[in-house]
């Protein structure tokens, strides 16, 4: 009952707000669930990492209405979405690509929630606490560093870079490192359970993050299973640079 609640109440704020509004001609649901914090920040330029059909990227330009977002979505039919949704946004770009360590071409495990999908297999524990996401298949996609699509120069103050990429968070992070120091904040979704094989927990990514200078600030929308045990967070990083 209170799931059904939620859904009505984030509905109805959907419908409300006509940028929103549009977004669900498309069936995309904007991610209001981090407007709330965005609202804090006066954004420039928003890299985000694992935008899927642009639900975060929505939220971002809600609350930056004139910041440069720069996405980045490898799978086929999000991207296709999130293209048609953003067509008249000269201010949006997005790149077909996965963020990682080194360019390369890499199998990703396809999930029946394809927002679940990932570069590391996904667990049996995923499909458990998160029902209707296990596997379905797999497809070669192209994974890029950062750095060869985006240069220092492009990144206007303050910026923010943002992960969603399903457990393939440090992976991802290693891909950014070269200009990791140009980005203010990190908003990174973080897991404390394992649910995609061989994936680093969220102490693996706040260690990694300290020792290049960011320090984390707050944990947002924490996930529970059935038990009460916490499974993931939003972890937000300051720059100390």
């Amino acid at each position: 009952m209170l799931i059904n609640i939620k859904k009505i109440i984030k509905l109805k704020i959907l419908h409300n707000n006509s940028l929103y509004r549009k977004a669900l001609k498309y069936k995309v649901a904007a991610a209001i669930e981090h407007q709330k914090l965005l609202e804090h920040f006066d954004y420039k330029t928003v890299v985000d990492i694992g935008a899927n059909k642009g639900q975060f990227s929505l939220v971002s330009r809600y609350c930056f209405p004139d910041a440069k977002i720069i996405s980045f979505e490898p799978l086929t039919e999000p991207a296709g979405i999130f293209f048609n949704l953003f067509r008249n946004d000269k201010n949006t770009i997005l790149h077909s690509v996965a963020i990682g360590p080194k360019k390369e071409k890499k199998n990703i495990h396809i999930s029946k929630s394809n927002d679940s999908s990932s570069l590391l297999p996904i667990s049996a524990l995923q499909e458990k606490i998160f029902p209707g996401t296990k596997e379905i298949g797999t497809t070669a996609i192209e994974v890029v560093p950062l750095d060869t699509l985006l240069f220092k120069e492009d990144i206007e103050k303050k910026a923010l870079l943002k992960l969603d990429v399903q457990g393939y968070e440090l992976e991802a992070l290693m891909g950014c490192e070269s200009i990791l120091s140009s980005f203010d904040n990190i908003y990174c979704e973080c897991s404390f359970l394992e649910l995609y094989t061989g994936q680093k927990m969220a102490t693996d990514i706040i260690e990694w993050l300290f020792k290049r200078g960011f320090i984390l600030n707050g944990a947002y929308n924490m996930s529970y299973d059935d038990s009460g045990i916490a499974v993931q967070a939003d972890l937000m990083f300051n720059n100390t640079l």
